[in-house]
């Protein structure tokens, strides 16, 4: 085996990438980037019939999206393509005749029918040394019936010959030793002349010897296969360049028992998908991580510690830290359980760590699909908006609900804080205001804060009614940041036109 760690994730183009397929892909870069290794990306497609258009594509875009970077790939190329499993068949086809021409494999004629009917017949039916006998394959066949019915054209697989009674090792960097006896294996088709494709045993084996993938990092739902492939490899005779097999533990449901699945996100109301997909069959459209208004940083973060962790109390590591610090060795045995509230509590933090011109970019597509002119904004009034308000978000389309009024002045009043905060004297209390604003030498917000603050407690007015309804005027609702803050933003003129306003609909509004 050579020496230098070879990684690779290979999704099926059958759908989105699942976030449990995404944790799966990290895992891979993390341990890569820290053995100065490679990854790449190998498409599985030898399902024809679960393709689903764009699903590849999708699968490209997510990654790159969440910063994990593909060396060698079908985007990337590299000296061991192709890199799609469907363009691979001449390779596939020679690696199923050694076999059979070995003896480690044979061609099975049962048709779905009589596979079916023998289900019926025998509970717990297995294709496997103890049944094959009295199947229609080329081991109970003569040769001449067999050739006969190859001539003919007649639909076959190719199955691996599984010998019972023996006892298969597969060494797991999580799992240890795990030991299984072929006995409980049944005769895997490797290979289907229908579509002239191998399944995903075949395939995988040859390809991760060919790619000389040194380390198999896949889902805790593979371990079953792994004996197969134990076997595999021996039959080829390349145990010597076997890669070290670890198998990630389930990410689980949030509540309840067994594994993440969309029904879970659609029922809780979060994603299980890293970007958006549009079903091209159904039309269905899925939520994504990225349109949900996450960072790609915290979806990695909060990721990379569901099965892991750096073996102290850090929660927020930079993706320089996770490659730095990961290691099997501390990735739990049993499944994880998906706190998408934590996945938030994620995002908060890196929001408010990410700098405000930074988050005033991501904003500004929030801000045009609002309606609002960008180009009426400077890019330094943005990032103070954004600097303001980010505090109080947990996802990036939080940031127009707390900060839309900087950029449109309200037309609807919050019905609850009326009847709480518009008592009847505040109309002329707002017009007495109104002068009072006029008249602030400085109206940025400290001088103006005193100014309006002095004037509240000389005319004896509550203090707490006054702000409230002054909020009411200029914000639509009595939330958000510091209203002397918001006042400096907008400037005097802006401030005063919208208490004027606030006065006149408000009024209306409670009549």
């Amino acid at each position: 085996m050579e020496n230098k760690v070879r990684v690779r994730f290979a999704p099926s183009p059958t759908g989105p990438l699942h976030i449990g397929g995404v944790r799966t892909a990290l895992y891979n870069y993390l341990f890569a980037r820290q053995n100065g290794g490679e990854m790449i990306l190998r498409i599985e497609d030898t399902d024809s019939n679960r393709f689903v258009p764009g699903a590849e594509d999708y699968i490209n875009e997510a990654l790159a999206w969440l910063g994990i970077k593909i060396d060698e790939g079908v985007r990337d190329g590299g000296e061991y393509g192709p890199y799609k499993q469907s363009e691979r068949r001449d390779i596939y086809r020679h690696y199923v005749k050694e076999l059979c021409d070995n003896g480690r494999a044979y061609v099975a004629f049962d048709t779905p029918e009589e596979l079916e009917a023998k289900r019926k017949e025998m509970p717990n039916f297995q294709y496997d040394a103890s049944t094959r006998g009295g199947m229609r394959n080329s081991l109970s066949l003569s040769q001449e019936e067999t050739d006969r019915l190859l001539a003919e054209g007649a639909t076959y697989v190719v199955r691996f010959k599984v010998e019972p009674g023996q006892d298969i090792e597969v060494d797991d960097l999580i799992r240890g030793k795990v030991v299984i006896n072929s006995s409980i294996l049944d005769d895997k088709v490797l290979y289907k002349s229908a579509d002239d494709l191998p399944t995903y045993h075949l395939a995988n084996i040859v390809d991760d010897h060919l790619m000389k993938i040194t380390h198999v990092i896949r889902g805790e739902e593979w371990l079953p296969s792994a004996p197969l492939h134990v076997l595999l490899y021996e039959a080829f005779g390349w145990r010597d360049t076997m890669p070290q097999f670890v198998h990630l533990p389930l990410l689980l449901k949030p509540d309840g028992k067994g594994k993440l699945s969309k029904r879970d996100g659609d029922r809780l109301g979060f994603p299980v998908f890293p970007l958006e997909w549009h079903d091209p069959k159904s039309g269905e459209i899925s939520s994504g991580y990225r349109e949900a208004g996450y960072l790609p940083e915290a979806v990695i973060n909060f990721l990379a510690l569901l099965g892991w962790n750096p073996g102290d109390d850090r929660e927020i590591m930079s993706m320089d830290e996770l490659v730095r610090d990961f290691s099997f060795a501390h990735c739990s045995k049993s499944g994880a359980k998906f706190d998408f509230e934590k996945g938030k509590w994620f995002n908060h933090e890196y929001i408010m760590a990410k700098p405000d011109a930074e988050l005033a970019e991501l904003f500004k597509p929030v801000l045009e699909k609002n309606g609002v002119d960008v180009s009426s904004f400077s890019d330094e009034y943005i990032a103070k908006v954004v600097g303001l308000v980010k505090n109080r978000v947990s996802l990036l389309g939080e940031l127009w609900a707390n900060a839309r009024f900087f950029f449109v002045a309200p037309t609807e009043y919050a019905e609850k804080d009326i009847k709480k905060r518009w008592k009847p004297e505040m109309p002329q209390i707002m017009r007495e205001l109104i002068e009072v604003l006029k008249q602030v030498p400085d109206f940025s917000s400290k001088p103006c804060e005193e100014v309006v603050l002095a004037w509240i407690a000389e005319k004896g007015y509550h203090l707490g009614n006054v702000m409230n309804a002054f909020r009411l005027t200029v914000v639509g609702e009595c939330k958000g940041p510091h209203m002397f803050d918001i006042t400096e933003f907008i400037g005097r003129d802006e401030t005063i036109a919208r208490v004027s306003r606030g006065i006149e609909n408000i009024r209306l509004a409670d009549a």
